[in-house]
């Protein structure tokens, strides 16, 4: 089902394109889709953004040539994958810890499509899906007792195979908040990023144009309001 997704979202990938590419294990399906339709020479002079060291190495190992925002602050389009999504395309990420980078491609693409299987798509965010929060490490305790008074669950997340919390690709921790259900995205949003120390969060909002969700029956497109006259 997620490389069924994936090649829907792929076609949209064009020679010249400077594309940002997304984490997490859907994403690098997509990531290789585009490597092999480079060595076919189906697609040409195409450029990757990758979202985190794994989307990195998946793009080298993949045969595509990496760039930086720097050198391209205006990408054509993001191929992400989604920890959870609703039918206003509205997300969830950074169950791979890379949110804030995903995020700041998302911003910076002209198009962005998510990929993901049947069992991401909710009629609820939050339900039995955390919130994951990028905090700077110097405000943790602050921050981790502000979201207890939100009422929230929070936990900072931990590695498997090393001692510790887990440390992203920008030198920051996460803590996963738990609600019983996110009613209002966009206002929680706004709450958790007015707390001192919170970088990023991994509530998605008015930044998914496109979805192509994968099911027993086939693929699903999903299309949202925001650039829909973008769409091919």
């Amino acid at each position: 089902m997620k490389r069924q997704a994936s090649e829907r979202a792929v076609e949209h990938v064009e020679s010249g394109f400077v594309i940002g590419l997304g984490s997490g294990t859907t994403a690098a399906l997509a990531i290789r889709l585009i490597g092999a339709r480079l060595k076919a020479g189906e697609l040409r002079d195409v450029l990757g953004v990758p979202t985190s060291l794994q989307a990195a190495q998946e793009a080298i190992s993949s045969g595509i040539p990496l760039t930086t925002l720097d050198e391209h602050p205006e990408l054509d389009l993001l191929i992400d994958g989604a920890d959870q999504i609703d039918h206003e395309l509205r997300a969830i990420k950074g169950g791979g810890g890379a949110l804030l980078r995903e995020k700041v491609v998302a911003s910076s693409s002209r198009l962005v499509i998510v990929v993901a299987d049947e069992t991401k798509l909710t009629e609820r965010l939050g339900v039995d899906c955390p919130v994951p929060v990028e905090v700077h490490p110097f405000a943790v305790r602050p921050v981790y007792m502000r979201l207890l008074k939100m009422g929230a669950k929070p936990r900072i997340r931990t590695g498997t195979g090393k001692l510790g919390p887990v440390v992203t690709d920008n030198g920051n921790l996460i803590i996963d908040v738990s609600f019983d259900e996110v009613s209002d995205p966009r206002r929680l949003e706004w709450s958790l990023k007015a707390i001192p120390g919170v970088l990023e969060t991994g509530l998605f909002i008015d930044l998914i144009d496109l979805a192509y969700i994968g099911t027993q029956e086939g693929v699903r497109r999903l299309e949202g309001s925001v650039k829909g006259n973008l769409l091919g």
